[in-house]
């Protein structure tokens, strides 16, 4: 199973124009959104598949008001460590280079770097 993450979302739906579209978008791509208690605070839970999902979903919404939470994924992302892709790769063997870089904003060498470190431990 995917690693999740959680995320700490401040003032989700006071920086949200049509928040209910946004919290669908969320919920469609498998990831798990709830509000934190009786805050205006809301936590997403999500691994990195999900979480690149939704950065697309975001991009091809062209909803201004939703860019801040595609900045604050794209930063959590930019997060994981050597070990965190490379147990990706082992969950997904079949990945490509284009596929590892586009889940995890990792460059080029460094996806070449984990495919084969996973191919050679094998």
């Amino acid at each position: 199973m995917a690693d999740k993450t959680q995320i700490l979302l401040r003032a989700f739906l006071r920086k949200c124009f049509d928040s209910y579209l946004l919290k669908a978008i969320i919920r469609e791509s498998g990831a798990h959104l709830s509000r934190k208690g009786r805050s205006r605070h809301w936590i997403l839970i999500a691994d990195a598949a999900q979480i690149a999902t939704i950065i697309s979903a975001i991009d091809n919404a062209q909803q201004d008001s939703w860019r801040w939470l595609a900045v604050l994924l794209r930063q959590q992302r930019e997060r994981l460590t050597h070990d965190e892709i490379l147990n990706l790769v082992k969950r997904n063997p079949a990945i490509s280079t284009n596929q590892l870089i586009t889940m995890t904003d990792c460059t080029l060498a460094q996806a070449r770097q984990v495919l084969d470190e996973a191919e050679w431990s094998d």
